[in-house]
């Protein structure tokens, strides 16, 4: 049977949704939005009105390519105010034949009891390891047979008014959060690997407004950090340079600019309107503005991964909109090193990297329920019958954080 999830986030500057099947197990793209958001700074929610009103615009579009209304879905949020911690859980097994998916729940509700403190609110529990009886450092104990069943885990939690905000944006635009994710585990989850999951690295994750450094080790997010930088400061650059529009400045930004300017092509140039008039732009002039910004924004995330970890980082990773710009990945390379890559999402359907964060939430979701023994679909078959009613178009009046934390401890 396929699966079928939705990621939604809602970011400084686009609100961005997919819908994926899992069939076989591999995903494949059903949709992807990426629409103009309003209300929206610093990956905050400040006005949600004009946040809902985007919202709203983004999943007419998704409707309308899926042909049916989208409801449920995986949350997308910052790692603004995020608190890591280690807890531990220990339970008897109910049936000490095997393990069961149940099992496993029941352990991380475990670990979880009297962590949280009355101003935060949990988003991500990630198993480090789990203990049947005296067998240690087992990753996935389903199956395994054994009388006492221990957990270690990490537990992040966030600050509960923005993370509500964020929440009752989506109620009132018509959709259930069944689950929430923070923007890093989604970028990581985009890129994980083998190799990856046994080495400690960071992912940068250039936004709008802000870039968040993220230090994972063999899989774990153990350090987190926000930069007041990000893509918004490139289009400001370019305008004052050149006294452009900033529509203008991100246009060329993105079509016309490359990362360095030594790649630059020296008879290159465009012709911006201003008035009545043009300005000739050299492809050279605006890549040294472009190169600039990018360097300083580099080089702030290097010493902020160094601030956040003594230990050795095997691998760092660039992601976000602004890492398309061309030739970005000469740019990260000379400040990084070789061991530096810039995420390449290829999934078809895709294929930008201002998605990587919430492909990889559906990703991360997929693997909690895995996890848990659990097989989920949001668009079920009856989904598409009870969606598809002209009168199905009220929003569940109950109250809206109590069914997602709710859904999280029962799953």
């Amino acid at each position: 049977m396929s699966q079928v999830y939705t990621g939604i986030e809602l970011g400084t500057d686009s609100i961005k949704i997919v819908v994926l099947e899992k069939l076989h197990n591999k995903f494949h793209v059903l949709a992807s939005v990426h629409s103009p958001s309003e209300g929206v700074s610093k990956g905050q929610v400040v006005d949600i009105k004009k946040c809902v009103s985007s919202v709203r615009a983004a999943l007419r579009r998704v409707n309308d390519m899926l042909g049916i209304r989208v409801i449920r879905v995986i949350a997308v949020v910052p790692t603004t105010g995020c608190h890591l911690d280690i807890a531990v859980g220990s339970i008897e097994v109910e049936d000490s034949s095997y393990i069961t998916g149940g099992d496993v729940s029941r352990v991380l509700k475990d670990a979880l009891v009297g962590r949280i403190d009355e101003e935060h609110e949990l988003v991500t529990a990630v198993p480090i390891s789990f203990t049947v009886d005296e067998q240690e450092s087992i990753q996935d104990p389903k199956g395994m047979s054994g009388a006492i069943l221990e957990t270690k885990v990490v537990i992040a939690t966030v600050p509960k008014e923005p993370l509500y905000r964020i929440l009752e944006v989506l109620k009132l635009s018509g959709l259930e959060a069944i689950d929430v994710c923070f923007t890093s585990t989604g970028d990581y989850y985009a890129v994980r690997n083998q190799r990856l999951q046994k080495e400690v690295g960071a992912i940068i994750d250039i936004g709008e407004d802000t870039t968040e450094i993220s230090v994972f080790n063999k899989g774990i997010q153990i350090k987190n950090a926000i930069l007041p930088i990000g893509s918004h400061n490139v289009d400001r650059d370019i305008s004052y340079i050149f006294k452009i529009k900033e529509e203008d400045s991100r246009r060329l930004k993105e079509q016309f600019a490359v990362s360095m300017q030594a790649y630059a092509d020296s008879n290159d140039s465009v012709s911006v309107p201003i008035g009545n008039d043009k300005k000739e732009i050299s492809q050279i002039g605006i890549s040294k503005v472009v190169e600039a910004r990018l360097e300083e924004i580099l080089n702030l995330a290097k010493k902020e991964i160094k601030n956040l970890t003594n230990r050795e980082i095997r691998y760092i990773i660039v992601t976000g909109g602004l890492s398309e710009v061309a030739g970005f990945q000469y740019l990260v390379e000379s400040v990084f090193g070789i061991n530096a890559k810039v995420c390449n999402i290829s999934t078809m359907g895709l294929r930008h990297n201002r998605y990587s964060s919430v492909l990889g939430a559906v990703q991360y979701f997929d693997d909690k329920m895995s996890l848990r023994g659990k097989n989920v679909s949001m668009i079920s078959e009856s989904d598409v019958e009870t969606l598809m009613s002209p009168g199905d178009k009220t929003v569940n009046s109950d109250n809206i954080i109590s069914k997602v934390f709710g859904h999280f401890f029962d799953n």
